[in-house]
């Protein structure tokens, strides 16, 4: 049986968040007005200045994509996330970057779980090699060449809870917990790192620092051109 490593992206493989650039480049394409902006404008700059959280920045990127992303085209979309993967995809964590292609190596299977859109997710995490993908998969009114997205979320009861994913990826057979390293960068991947064998919480916000120390859990910080260990 393969040996299992799951990844969360965001903040730990790719130095920025993926949903960021995608309404970024939506934006920029003029698929979302630039009013969308309102949405979180604020908490951006409160959170470059140190003066609010990430928390608070990044759910106001959210809010501004679930309310603009009803009626846009699938193929915009897709186009718009193939444009901030080709412009992003080397803008990775040297450490994570590294510890990927070395359990590649180990013939591992790689596992990338995101609450990016997967649109954007998959086409980043395909080049670094990961052999399955999870990110926020949004439903249209039909299948075909016109499809329009409708602003709701498909499998919610599944894609938000990440232990669940990982539990649902170890039923299908083939794979083990045994030896079994993950990956994350907040409070949000605690779930799934309780149930690997190595989980490495790399430059963890607070919360997820907390849960480290109190549960013993490998820590790796990557600041400029320096990767240590606490």
């Amino acid at each position: 049986m393969k040996k299992l490593a799951i990844f969360d992206v965001d903040g730990t493989i790719f130095r920025s968040s993926l949903l960021i650039e995608l309404v970024n480049g939506l934006i920029a394409e003029k698929v979302f007005t630039r009013d969308v902006e309102v949405l979180y404008g604020k908490t951006r700059e409160e959170w470059l200045d140190r003066k609010g959280g990430y928390d608070a920045y990044i759910e106001g990127v959210i809010a501004a994509f679930r309310k603009n992303i009803k009626g846009v085209a699938y193929r915009d979309l897709r186009r718009v996330a193939y444009k901030v993967v080709a412009k992003h995809k080397n803008r990775t964590y040297r450490a994570t970057r590294d510890l990927v292609r070395e359990l590649k190596a180990k013939h591992y299977y790689l596992v990338a779980i995101s609450h990016s859109p997967k649109l954007a997710v998959e086409g980043f995490c395909k080049t670094l090699g990961f052999n399955k993908v999870y990110g926020i998969m949004y439903e249209t009114d039909e299948n075909g060449p016109k499809a329009r997205f409708t602003g709701e979320v498909l499998f919610p009861e599944v894609i938000y809870e990440k232990d669940k994913i990982v539990e649902r990826v170890i039923a299908e057979g083939g794979l083990t917990l045994r030896g079994s390293v993950g990956v994350g960068d907040t409070e949000n991947d605690a779930p799934f790192l309780k149930l690997v064998d190595r989980p490495i919480c790399f430059n963890p916000n607070k919360k997820l620092l907390a849960a480290a120390r109190r549960r013993g859990w490998e820590v790796i910080v990557e600041r400029k051109d320096v990767v240590y260990r606490l």
